[in-house]
């Protein structure tokens, strides 16, 4: 797992955050939370041949080094 944390400042549409959020609420999840998932999935998918943590390449990254 993570150790430290980093802050990251996205600038989006008021009306998409606000539609987000409630979809997060609704799944009791809160943003930061969503957007960590998203952001380990397209890193596991788009990685190519970089070297990730064990923590953060998870399984569907070991699935697809063994097919490679």
């Amino acid at each position: 797992m993570e150790n430290r944390t980093a802050r990251l400042t996205i600038l989006i549409d008021p009306i998409k955050k606000q539609i987000f959020e409630e979809i997060c609420a609704q799944q009791d999840l809160t943003s930061s939370q969503v957007i960590r998932k998203l952001m380990r999935q397209y890193i596991s998918e788009h990685a190519g041949s970089r070297e990730l943590p064990e923590w953060l390449a998870g399984p569907v990254a070991k699935v697809e080094n063994r097919s490679q």
